[in-house]
């Protein structure tokens, strides 16, 4: 029911940062656990981070870890991912996805959410 749009991706130099933002319409993203995926060139697509409803819970993959940050802005119906310290191995189209949730957990595999953006290409040049 909810639709998500990310916000046009960039190309950045390696040590740059960018923020991305994911902007829900059709529902209310306070309702909704809340994760960026992404997928690179000849790979699978892949977990990044992810945000509880509430913003309470964080968890980051690993090769993320410490460089980027999920955040949530319930009243704006918008989540962002703060990506510093970009390295050229970031490069890959980003999606944002959300899943109904009545707790406030987070969630790490795709298969558990319903719903999904169209995607955002970050690239970045060494």
């Amino acid at each position: 029911q909810v639709q998500l749009v990310e916000s046009v991706g960039g190309l950045v130099q390696a040590g740059g940062s960018l923020r991305l933002s994911c902007a829900a319409s059709g529902g209310t993203v306070s309702r909704y656990a809340m994760g960026w995926f992404r997928q690179a060139p000849g790979k699978e697509r892949e977990f990044v981070a992810a945000i509880g409803k509430n913003g309470a819970n964080t968890y980051y993959a690993d090769s993320v870890k410490g460089r980027f940050t999920i955040s949530r802005d319930n009243a704006k119906n918008t989540v962002y991912l703060q990506a510093n310290s970009l390295k050229p191995e970031d490069t890959a189209v980003y999606y944002c996805a959300a899943v109904d949730a009545s707790g406030t957990y987070y969630y790490r595999r795709s298969w558990e959410y319903d719903y999904w953006g169209q995607g955002t290409q970050v690239t970045v040049s060494s």
